[in-house]
């Protein structure tokens, strides 16, 4: 979502929040924006000027509301789009094809809201498609994304309640920037108060958001992704470093963000990172990579790569062992 949103972005997000929750006050309103009263109250004026009628009332129970019937312009889907919109929304969530799913009650909402002409197709494709699960694919709580796209927006600091790979749970208050996705996760780009640092946090691993007072300005000019791409892999427990003697253009697809930072080095390439847990990152990430490599930084992984390769030997020792055994 952009930093610096325009007067008629603004006000289609205030009537967001005025369709999900009627009775909004302007201060609520302001709040959720990111703005002052005044500013809010500006917003709801420019929906008036659209002839969307915004009724307000004072006291106790006051605040902003729609008016009764008001009707919102249909969203027109061309078939192509409506198609491409099942296609994207089963290869991130396959259990969208269940209409038990929340995701999937909400996607045949969409189909069934769509002409005949239009939905056939698209209906068809969720009814036959067979969408495999990305084993490295982890989905967020819509709920708490929702919220922290709402701290995004507001500029405003929040509370997290964070749960580790191993289990541990902690909380840290962190200046949110953005919300990226890649390689099948969520991630929320944040500057972390606990750590005073950048941290990358897995959206689908953060069990509660709660507001703070404090606001935050985010860095000028920042580019989620590519922060996201450089700090992934940086900032754990265990240091790693790892040398390839094959280009950095035939390794680097071999290669993870959160397995550290690629970069070129002589006739190869050397990947730095860090991990906290060396096991996982020797068995499952390191010996799938089709390349010799030197683990030339970070004893613990070193000492993992070597505990790994002893087993290897052990299991092929004895199939030799039990070869010659039949030779015999």
């Amino acid at each position: 979502m952009p930093n610096d949103l325009s007067p008629t972005a603004r006000a289609l997000r205030a009537l967001e929040i005025l369709q999900t929750r009627p009775g909004t006050t302007a201060g609520e309103l302001a709040e959720r924006l990111g703005v002052t009263e005044r500013a809010a109250r500006r917003y709801v004026e420019i929906l008036r000027e659209a002839d969307i009628p915004v009724e307000s009332a004072r006291g106790p129970h006051g605040g902003y509301r729609l008016g009764r019937g008001t009707r919102l312009p249909p969203v027109h889907f061309t078939q192509s789009e409506a198609v491409g919109l099942v296609m994207a929304v089963l290869s991130g969530q396959p259990t969208a094809a269940d209409t038990d799913d929340l995701i999937g009650t909400a996607l045949g909402k969409v189909v069934k809201a769509l002409p005949e002409s239009v939905g056939q197709q698209a209906a068809l494709l969720r009814e036959y498609a067979s969408a495999a699960a990305d084993p490295y694919a982890a989905h967020p709580d819509p709920a708490i994304t929702s919220e922290l796209v709402d701290a995004i927006a507001a500029r405003r600091r929040v509370s997290v309640t964070y749960r580790s790979e191993a289990g541990n749970e902690w909380e840290a208050e962190v200046d949110p920037w953005s919300i990226v996705i890649r390689y099948g996760r969520w991630y929320l780009l944040c500057h972390s108060h606990r750590a005073d640092a950048i941290r990358t946090y897995r959206a689908d691993r953060v069990r509660a958001v709660r507001p703070t007072e404090h606001g935050f300005e985010p860095p000028e000019g920042l580019d989620p992704v590519a922060v996201l791409e450089e700090n992934l892999g940086l900032g754990w427990e265990f240091s790693t470093r790892v040398v390839f003697d094959a280009p950095l253009t035939e390794v680097t697809p071999w290669i993870h963000p959160p397995m550290g930072r690629l970069e070129p080095l002589r006739d190869g390439c050397v990947l730095v990172g860090s991990t906290r847990n060396p096991d996982m990152y020797a068995q499952e990430w390191l010996a799938r990579v089709p390349f010799a490599f030197r683990v030339e930084g970070g004893e613990e992984l070193r000492a993992a790569v070597a505990a790994l390769a002893a087993r290897f030997t052990a299991a092929t020792a004895a199939t030799a062992t039990a070869e010659a055994a039949d030779r015999s």
